[in-house]
């Protein structure tokens, strides 16, 4: 899979300018980091690289790449070290939201993050690092999108429980009327 998106990843590479962040789509999930120049990235991963190359499970979702952390480090890699067999994208699609910081400050930003910081997949991943670099506000679609269906699950489940139980069902009430009507003959 990784040589049919060679050329792809290649064109990518081409395109990015300092700041700008890289998605790197995972299938699952996706990766971010923040492009250095000169092929580099700065990103979060977990020790001994996960986070890289580590496979993803769905009995470990809420971990780096299948393994828990409560820390994870920014690192300094090769764009083609951390692609892997992902397609990688330019995605900076927040600025038409949100105002980015100068190229220059935000690879600046990163690289003072270099080093061992908290995870929380939820509050604290690689996608907030990247965003909090190049907007100074940390944010995860992922996160938002994951915590909307799954409020959007729950309240699903509680109304189809709930709404029969309020609202009553029509079958129950024509059984009670005929159990009263024969009562009274």
């Amino acid at each position: 899979m990784a040589v049919a998106f060679r050329k792809h990843n290649a064109t990518t590479l081409e395109e990015l300018q300092p700041g700008d962040l890289v998605e790197f789509d995972r299938g699952m999930y996706s990766h971010w980091a923040v492009y250095k120049g000169k092929g580099r990235v700065i990103h979060l991963a977990g020790d001994e690289n996960y986070g890289l190359n580590a496979n993803l499970n769905s009995g470990n979702i809420f971990t780096i790449c299948g393994r828990r952390f409560n820390k994870a480090f920014v690192r300094d890699d090769d764009f083609w070290d951390v692609i892997l067999d992902s397609k990688a994208y330019k995605n900076n699609k927040r600025d038409q939201k949100m105002t980015p910081r100068d190229g220059k400050d935000i690879v600046e930003k990163a690289m003072e993050m270099i080093g061992e910081i908290d995870y929380n997949v939820m509050w604290a991943n690689c996608e907030h690092f990247a965003k909090f670099c190049r907007y100074g506000k940390s944010k995860s679609d992922q996160v938002d999108n994951f915590l909307m269906v799954s409020v959007g699950v729950a309240l699903a489940a509680v109304a189809s429980y709930v709404l029969p139980k309020l609202l009553g069902s029509g079958e129950e009430d024509e059984k009670e009327k005929k159990k009263k009507a024969s009562a009274y003959q």
